[in-house]
């Protein structure tokens, strides 16, 4: 690849040896010059945190490829800040094995990685395969993800993205000759039944575990969810920008006179 080719940055949650990530290192090998920073070990559920209460380690694995004992944040934060002797052109995350669709993106590291590249003005998107609503578990087919994002890189790397936006990601977990499509999509919602279980230690002291639990989700035609369910690609458009506008200006309708100091 020439020294030209644009210079992708790969990252993770699932750690350094996810197969995910060396299927989506793969994919962007053939589009640019590719660098990999991922967790030491994984980090699923770790969302947008940053390491502050210690110091970080930086282990070489090879000329292109740096694992650290961090969140995807810190991966995306080093390796911009502190690694790198360029700006990457992109980012790309992934892949995630299982959906990240709904409020799942609020708990993501493969998203936040994403948009932790966006916050430095780099150009970003995460990936998932979504596996429960797709098809069943097994096998994983990272290839169809794979080849899709490296169709979507090529496009982002051409035409960029909208300001302080990053793209959200989710495949069917089915080979690519069974994929019905693509369609944009908004953030659907999702609630967990029984996703905490009450557990005893050995000693008979009570303990709590998050995780697991049945998914309900809100299919409405245009959500992620539903897209992916019905076999279909799924993007969103991520903004940075969180503010409710619409209930910001009805608080500064109806409130603005009840609040006085």
């Amino acid at each position: 690849m020439a020294d030209l080719a644009p210079l992708i940055l790969v990252t993770n949650d699932d750690g350094i040896h996810a197969p995910g990530l060396e299927a989506l290192r793969s994919a962007m090998q053939e589009i640019g010059r590719v660098v990999v920073f991922a967790p030491e070990r994984d980090n699923s559920a770790a969302s947008h945190s940053l390491t502050m209460n210690r110091p970080l380690r930086v282990r070489k694995v090879d000329d292109n490829t740096f694992a650290i004992d961090g969140t995807p944040t810190d991966c995306v934060t080093i390796g911009i800040g502190k690694i790198l002797t360029e700006k990457p052109a992109l980012v790309v995350s992934g892949i995630n094995p299982g959906g990240n669709l709904g409020e799942d993106i609020s708990y993501s590291g493969t998203v936040s990685a994403a948009i932790e590249g966006t916050m430095l003005g780099v150009p970003a998107f995460a990936v998932s395969l979504a596996i429960a609503l797709s098809g069943g578990e097994t096998p994983l087919h990272f290839e169809t993800a794979a080849a899709f994002a490296r169709q979507l890189a090529s496009l982002v790397l051409a035409r960029g993205l909208p300001l302080d936006t990053l793209l959200n990601v989710n495949v069917p977990n089915r080979p690519t000759a069974e994929i019905a499509g693509v369609i944009f999509s908004r953030q659907g919602k999702r609630i967990y039944e029984d996703a905490i279980q009450e557990t005893l230690d050995p000693w008979g002291r009570k303990h709590f575990w998050i995780g697991g639990g049945t998914p309900f989700w809100n299919k409405g035609p245009d959500t992620d969810a539903a897209v992916v369910a019905s076999g279909r690609i799924s993007i969103t458009p991520i903004h940075m920008d969180r503010t409710n506008y619409e209930a910001l200006r009805q608080l500064q309708l109806e409130w603005k006179e009840l609040l006085v100091i």
